[in-house]
């Protein structure tokens, strides 16, 4: 063994703050993408859900 310590890179720590708020805009991404698929759809077509 090495009387310096050990020689590998130590694994950084990312912390949960960081993977909620990954989840939060990817959340948010996908109610803003269905929000403007229905607003669309209305102003195109006049309604949101039709039965054929």
């Amino acid at each position: 063994m090495s009387p310096n310590g050990q020689t590998q890179g130590k694994k950084l720590k990312i912390p949960d703050n960081l993977y909620t708020v990954i989840l939060a805009v990817a959340c948010g991404a996908v109610v803003a993408t269905a929000a403007f698929v229905l607003i669309e759809c209305y102003r195109q077509y006049g309604v949101i859900f039709t039965i054929p």
